[in-house]
């Protein structure tokens, strides 16, 4: 990595620096469904935050031990950002070397680019991305306090849960429950009514509990990005809360194994709350 001295690093709000970009666009990977996305800075590392439609919200963590320096010189830091771009320019030296790639990246505030210098095998590239004002992101006040329903699994149960979806459907109804099904996901696509039951007492459920029976829709368009995240994911937890808001935490290890976390909330859909059937 091309090293800078004491008093151009100083210049920066933020620096960070990391010898495998591969272990930040790999996180990335799992909230790239649109194309910008705002960054939040903090001395505890990044957040990477995006929203689709006012219904939908990913977040990316990458905490400041994944780097092997972070620097921030402000209390807390935003922006917003083209990830199309950036993970473009993260594996600008090719995806799949099995070399890896050193990172360093650079902010100065507010209207300023952020700046990467990626090197690999002695190649050294810069790049340098616009950065806009951030929007105002949503919050959907999801409280521990208020998860009524808590459930741990194995990612890999998730993902083949996800595969075997009518993607006809308009919905995917989600029922937790201290009952069985205790958790089931539900289609309703062009054949009708389809599920998917996962018993609490599976091989792939680490834990399970279960205050009251909720049964709640989602969009099921909504939903589909997430699975970006359960395809890298080693474990997934999912939660409501009293208002049926979803939660669905993930944990991804990253090739050093460190562990990073993705978090996607969803509301439910409205339309369809009070509904037995969705219409066809």
């Amino acid at each position: 990595m091309v090293l800078m001295t004491q008093s151009e690093e100083e210049n920066f709000a933020l620096s960070a620096s990391i010898d495998n970009a591969r272990n930040v666009s790999h996180i990335l990977k799992a909230v790239h469904f649109k194309d910008t996305a705002t960054v939040f800075a903090t001395e505890n590392g990044l957040k990477v935050t995006v929203e689709d439609s006012k219904c939908i919200q990913a977040n990316a963590f990458i905490q400041e031990q994944v780097f092997q320096e972070y620097v921030i010189r402000e209390d807390s830091i935003t922006f917003r950002i083209n990830l199309d771009i950036l993970q473009e320019c993260l594996s600008i030296f090719g995806s799949s070397s099995p070399s890896t790639t050193a990172m360093r990246m650079m902010y100065n505030g507010y209207g300023t680019p952020l700046v990467l210098t990626l090197e690999e095998d002695g190649a050294v590239t810069d790049c340098s991305i616009k950065t806009q004002e951030p929007d105002q992101t949503l919050d959907f006040e999801f409280s521990a306090a208020n998860v009524i329903n808590k459930v741990i699994m194995k990612a890999e149960c998730l993902k083949e849960a996800f595969n075997e979806l009518d993607v006809t459907s308009e919905v995917l109804q989600i029922t937790m429950s201290p009952d069985a099904p205790y958790f089931r996901l539900a289609t309703y696509g062009l054949l009708g009514q389809s599920h998917n039951d996962i018993p609490k007492d599976s091989s792939m459920v680490e834990y399970f509990e279960c205050g009251q029976t909720q049964s709640n829709r989602y969009r099921l368009n909504l939903l589909k990005p997430s699975v970006k995240a359960v395809n890298l994911a080693n474990k997934v937890c999912i939660r409501m809360d009293h208002r049926g808001f979803l939660s669905l935490q993930y944990m991804i290890k990253n090739e050093n194994a460190q562990v990073c976390f993705v978090e996607y909330y969803c509301c439910p859909d409205e339309e369809f709350e009070d509904d037995n059937e969705p219409a066809m």
